[in-house]
């Protein structure tokens, strides 16, 4: 297998690359790949099996009226530019064979997540493309899912915000639990899906309810 990995040397990048073992691995990563820059993508060449697109950020900002144009770009094109950039290539030229891509969302794309609103916002745009790209990706031999994660013990989260999470009696998940999650998501025959990981529980697909219809 040939596997791609964004926000590759990170905490969750790290271990999605263990979880892959022996595999051809290309991690990418700032300060050599900028995911939210289109540029970039287009200077990968080869092919690839699998794309784990990992690489995200927070704003760390709670206050929308403090909210800086540069707090509110980086997170959009970390989060957001980074899985639709990466998709687009894969899509039409970096998956001729077809392959699996898993983007990193968050339960914060499921649910409001109120001390971070920008964030929340990108990993529900995250959950949302995922699910509306499925069907085309699907025609070119390629499946993608979204993998839902809580909190993770990596650089993402703050020492101070780590111990309100403590104190308001949250766990947080090892970088390896989201990890199996992932492959979770990679090894499920449907596309289109998202995969909720939460500690002391196994990965679990979500179900949408969808909406009423017409009366």
């Amino acid at each position: 297998m040939k596997a791609l990995i964004t926000g590759g040397r990170g905490g969750l990048g790290t271990a999605f690359a263990a979880a892959l073992g022996n595999e051809d691995v290309t991690a990418l990563d700032l300060p050599d790949f900028d995911v939210g820059d289109p540029g970039a993508w287009r200077t990968l060449e080869g092919s690839f099996d699998a794309a784990f697109l990992n690489a995200g950020v927070a704003t760390g900002e709670d206050d929308i009226a403090s909210l800086t144009d540069e707090q509110y770009r980086r997170a959009v094109g970390a989060n957001v530019d980074g899985v639709v950039f990466g998709t687009r290539e894969l899509a039409s030229r970096l998956m001729p064979d077809g392959g699996s891509i898993v983007a990193t969302a968050s339960l914060a794309g499921l649910v409001g997540m109120p001390n971070d609103p920008i964030y929340t916002l990108t990993k529900h745009a995250v959950v949302g493309f995922v699910r509306s790209v499925a069907p085309q990706l699907e025609e070119r031999g390629i499946r993608i899912q979204a993998v839902c994660p809580g909190w993770a013990d990596t650089a993402l989260t703050t020492n101070g915000f780590r111990e309100e999470l403590k104190e308001r009696g949250f766990r947080l998940l090892s970088p390896d639990a989201v990890a199996e999650g992932v492959w979770s998501a990679y090894e499920s025959e449907g596309t289109g899906e998202a995969w909720i990981v939460q500690p002391g529980r196994e990965p679990l697909l979500y179900e949408f309810k969808g909406v009423p219809g017409p009366r």
